[in-house]
């Protein structure tokens, strides 16, 4: 199964290394420690096989030179795993005495080329009762004395036992070395990402408005990042700027050309050709406005950070409109939570809701409702955000504007929010008001929608992302 956490996939070949690791080195201590064991065997039946060889070489006066005992009470047991042979090789029928704990039994040799060596020579046999033995033997020449071949066999299962208790011990202690090993990482990958963490959270912070660039220390591998990640922002901020200055010193630039264009036609209101001109000046003037202010708003909704408090914005409009619409005694009802945020520009929610309210008061006959309904992130367990999640992306605040007017079919509705598009000529106004609402949430990725108030008129409900 593939994964895209970075500290699982850490923390799973660090532990994968650690076992290969650890088994390797469990194999090769098993391995020296068995190689220790059986070197300190060889030396055991080296000396045995030293004591066979003085008595060879130099028996007792008179004495045979077969020894019958080399003092080991293991020689002496039958079939205790613990055996010495000697053969006599220049006879001509091979004459073989052997330990007590042989009975008939015959130990085997390690090979015609091991048994010409005059140096002892180890290797592993099988004995009588089918025992696995480790042997020694060692060929000498007497001289005339004769040829022996001297053989002193133990049995392995000595070695196997302590290797294998060797081997218990030490995977039981690399087992809790693991294990240690694997907190350990666990750890250090957890602590190790969690400036990777901050980021993110600050990041997130960022995004939302509560911070304006990433604060705090970081470790040295980790500070780049966050130098590279605020100059960012920094040139982001200074590129919407510099993109503000140039919209507005070029609308300055075509304002006065097309004020003097009007202004000659007007002059000459009787001439046909100056009424066509005045006509064509007027819309090339609106299309201007309308395309500056998509590339102001385009450029302000590139900003990031940017955080807007609803209720004072609702309040503060409520107050407005009531004395713009006083002489119709215009009642305005204000329902804001405290914890509203809008994610853009002050300036930019200002228009918006202060179109829907206008646009309302003038239809209304006396009431006018204005709702604020926050729909929050997703959360965890303990009530925090969950930043990042796709939940998240999600959160918005809708404000809702009702009036107790005539409101409209779901015909007028479609067209409605239509540029310059006026459905009642005798009120006030220039029919764009609505549709800059749709544009400036189109570009926060907002939307606006009519249907029927509860209070008998239009409810207009515009949706803008919030935090």
């Amino acid at each position: 199964m593939r994964t895209n956490s970075l500290a699982l996939r850490l923390f799973l070949w660090a532990a994968a290394w650690t076992l290969v690791i650890l088994i390797i080195t469990g194999f090769s201590l098993s391995t020296l420690y068995r190689h220790a064991v059986e070197r300190a065997f060889d030396r055991r039946l080296d000396v045995y096989l030293r004591t066979l060889v003085a008595d060879v070489a130099s028996p007792e006066e008179g004495g045979d030179k077969f020894p019958q005992s080399i003092g080991e009470p293991l020689f002496d047991l039958p079939l205790s795993g613990w055996y010495w042979q000697v053969t006599r090789l220049d006879a001509k029928k091979p004459d073989v005495r052997s330990s007590r704990s042989l009975w008939d039994s015959v130990l085997p040799h390690l090979g015609s080329d091991q048994a010409a060596a005059t140096e002892p020579v180890q290797g592993y046999v099988q004995g009588p009762e089918e025992q696995r033995l480790r042997l020694v033997e060692r060929n000498i020449d007497l001289g005339d004395d004769g040829k022996y071949l001297i053989v002193v066999a133990g049995d392995s299962s000595e070695i196997d036992e302590e290797t294998r208790g060797f081997d218990r011990a030490i995977s039981a202690i690399f087992a809790l070395l693991t294990l240690a090993l694997l907190v350990t990482t666990a750890l250090q990958v957890r602590f190790g990402l969690a400036p990777l963490a901050r980021i993110s959270q600050s990041l997130a912070a960022i995004r939302s408005g509560r911070a304006e660039r990433l604060e705090g220390e970081f470790p040295v591998e980790i500070a780049p990042l966050a130098r590279e990640t605020n100059a960012l922002l920094e040139a982001n901020r200074e590129i919407v700027e510099r993109a503000r200055t140039h919209v507005g010193n070029l609308a300055h630039a075509l304002k006065t050309p097309l004020s003097v264009i009007v202004n000659e036609a007007a002059a000459r209101s009787d001439d046909p050709l100056a009424q066509k001109v005045r006509e064509q000046a007027d819309i090339m003037r609106d299309q201007v406005a309308r395309q500056l202010e998509r590339a102001r708003l385009a450029a302000r909704s590139t900003v990031v950070g940017t955080l807007t408090d609803v209720c004072p914005v609702v309040s503060a409009l409520a107050r407005t409109m009531q004395k713009i619409h006083r002489e119709r005694d215009i009642a305005i009802a204000v329902d804001v939570p405290e914890h509203a945020y809008f994610r853009g520009e002050q300036q930019d929610l200002e228009e918006m809701i202060g179109n829907l309210v206008d646009n309302g008061c003038k239809w209304a006959h006396s009431r006018v409702a204005i709702e604020v309904v926050t729909d929050h992130a997703a959360t965890d367990a303990k009530g925090q955000k969950v930043e990042g999640s796709d939940n998240a992306e999600k959160a918005h605040v809708r404000i809702i504007v009702d009036d107790d007017g005539p409101g409209l079919s779901p015909a007028d509705r479609e067209q409605v929010a239509t540029r310059g598009r006026r459905l009642d000529e005798t009120k006030p106004g220039s029919g764009l008001g609505l549709s800059i609402v749709v544009e400036l949430a189109g570009l926060y990725n907002g939307a606006l929608t009519f249907d029927t108030a509860p209070i008998g008129g239009l409810r207009a409900e515009l949706a803008l992302p919030g935090d």
